[in-house]
């Protein structure tokens, strides 16, 4: 099996995406006994004594597992006659501005107040016995300690290794978890953890090992960062769909994963890892869109009524399939509904591209409820058919998200030299604003790209050539197809006659298209699929493959026997078959 891996290894061309959606819902924040803090009380709260305030979302997995544990320890702090430290929490689904203010970047965190100063995070581990201690360290009672027959009965409220054993601290090393068959499935199900396959012949996997190290120390009781050995584990890493080395998994929860096709260095690395750990969702002010716009080339606003609580939470759940990219904010403010004249009452996702505040890129009006499975499927679909910016710069970075996007759009590919870079930009941008205002029926995203840069793969997959820049192709990069004409048989060239012309051509069909591939190309492609196939049918049906095989051995014993049988000794030596007899 490691010889006919490495085979398809050998023919792989395509790299294979598969998102799910997550099926955790958010839980309920309103514990009668637990302190929230909003805006308008905060400063006036936290005034006066010391303050250890947990900043959380209710959609955050790390919240929602810690929650037993904060509650444990509120109580246990009450239960005491002068603790001499006061617990609170602010919720930043609500009131993100107030966390913002509170330096928060990410959930949970909890910060020590005295007399309304900020004195530092807590950084350690979230079990109770270790905030119990972080808590006595800190307290400042008014009164001297209580005598010890009082505090007898305590030990009793704290059952600490029961807390532990529900919420494990996340990554507590700052190391690369190391995963097989054995432990795989009980670390990716929880969710919350980023996975490297690899061989250890791999060159471009030896260049990441040190950064994957790197990523696991910065991402501390933060993220779990794991890795697969495929050459010991080769059935495993077939099982997930690995196709090439390394591949990169993120893992949201039982049956919710996205591949990572980012840069592999750090940085970029880093800020994909913030992403899926930090929060899902946000509450959007109407005197924040130009900002968050500006921040965002594309951003999704939920508009909904305070009483579609039920939609609200499914249109969460959906969510879960962007890994929180783009950011999905929320509303339920009427000056959204009239900036973007929708009915009030209506529950409708926005989305926002191109940093453009005003002209929503598509609009969704969603059933009330989203009852069926048809409908939620449509509503992911939705969000990732919409996650693309209209225009971009095509660069190794983003070129899988672009190309290999699960809604399979078309690319309207323009190469241009360096030096007309912005001129270029400038031009397809217009051309994506034309087709986004035209309400084009056709997915698709219009992008541009340095052919100084970029020449020798431009001209291996689309015969673009050096003379005559900027060259446009309308590109199906999943079929590994183009088009270099529109539907007058004329080359394309940047004008909104010409490439939507292209454009809707490619889509009927009524234009020819070029293959991206030459013929031994296309011929190995071929060949790939068809062992990806056989491998594929073979790994999941052993018992059939045993029988098919058997039958095959009989067939082929069978033949054989019946050839020999056939034939007898001739007078003048060799044999002579029995249909070439005389009698």
């Amino acid at each position: 099996m490691k010889l006919l891996s490495r085979a398809r290894l050998a023919f792989s061309l395509l790299v294979s995406s598969v998102i799910l959606a997550s099926t955790a819902l958010p839980v309920e924040s309103s514990e009668t006994e637990l302190l929230v803090l909003t805006p308008d009380n905060f400063e006036t709260t936290v005034s006066e004594g010391v303050w250890f305030v947990e900043h959380f979302s209710p959609y955050c997995g790390h919240c929602r597992n810690f929650a037993p544990t904060w509650k444990q320890l509120v109580e246990q702090t009450e239960k005491k006659a002068d603790p001499g430290i006061h617990l609170a929490q602010v919720n930043c689904a609500i009131d993100g501005d107030l966390c913002r203010k509170n330096k928060v970047d990410g959930y949970p965190q909890m910060n020590l107040y005295k007399n309304g100063k900020y004195v530092e995070t807590f950084k350690k581990a979230r079990s109770l016995e270790i905030l119990t201690e972080y808590l006595d360290a800190h307290a400042e009672p008014r009164a001297p300690p209580a005598p010890t027959t009082t505090a007898a009965p305590e030990p009793t409220a704290e059952p600490a290794p029961a807390v532990r054993e529900k919420k494990p601290d996340v990554n507590p090393s700052g190391t690369v978890l190391k995963l097989n068959e054995a432990n795989f499935r009980t670390y990716v199900d929880k969710g919350g953890i980023l996975v490297k396959f690899f061989a250890p012949w791999c060159g471009h996997c030896k260049k990441l090992a040190p950064i994957w190290e790197q990523l696991a120390g910065e991402m501390q009781h933060t993220l779990e960062v794991a890795e697969v050995n495929c050459e010991d584990h080769g059935a495993l890493c077939r099982l997930e769909g690995v196709s090439g080395y390394p591949m990169l998994f993120y893992y949201g929860g039982k049956e919710a994963k996205t591949e990572y096709t980012g840069a592999r260095k750090l940085e970029p690395l880093k800020a994909f890892a913030d992403k899926v750990s930090g929060p899902g969702v946000q509450e959007l002010k109407y005197g924040e869109l130009e900002a968050r716009v500006a921040e965002n080339s594309v951003l999704y606003l939920l508009l909904y009524a305070p009483s579609d609580r039920a939609i609200f939470n499914q249109v969460v759940d959906a969510s879960h399939v962007l890994f929180g990219s783009p950011p999905l904010y929320t509303s339920s403010s009427s000056a959204f509904y009239d900036h973007y004249n929708i009915k009030a009452g209506t529950v409708a996702i926005v989305a926002l591209k191109d940093h453009d505040p005003n002209v929503p890129a598509a609009v969704y009006e969603i059933p009330k409820p989203v009852s069926t499975a048809d409908d939620r499927q449509e509503l992911v679909d939705w969000l990732l058919r919409n996650r693309l910016p209209t225009a971009l710069e095509l660069d190794s970075d983003n070129f899988q998200d672009v190309m290999n996007a699960p809604h399979k759009p078309l690319v309207v590919l323009v190469a241009t030299a360096s030096r007309d870079l912005k001129q270029t930009a400038k031009e397809v941008g217009e051309l994506a604003r034309k087709w986004r205002d035209a309400r084009g029926r056709a997915p698709v995203v219009f992008a541009w790209m340095d052919a100084d840069k970029w020449g020798k793969w431009l001209k291996s997959m689309y015969g673009i050539k050096a003379g005559g820049l900027p060259r446009a192709v309308v590109a199906n990069h999943t079929s590994l197809v183009y088009w270099d004409t529109d539907q007058f048989g004329e080359t394309i060239s940047l004008t909104s006659a010409s490439v939507f012309s292209a454009v809707n051509g490619a889509m009927k069909g009524t234009i020819p298209y070029k293959h991206s591939e030459n013929t031994i190309e296309r011929l190995a492609r071929y060949l790939n699929d068809k062992l990806v196939s056989v491998e594929t049918y073979v790994v999941s049906n052993p018992w059939h493959t045993a029988l098919w095989g058997f039958v095959l051995l009989i067939a082929l014993f069978l033949g054989i026997k019946r050839l020999l049988s056939d034939t007898e000794d001739s007078r003048e030596g060799g044999y002579l078959r029995k249909g070439g007899r005389l009698d």
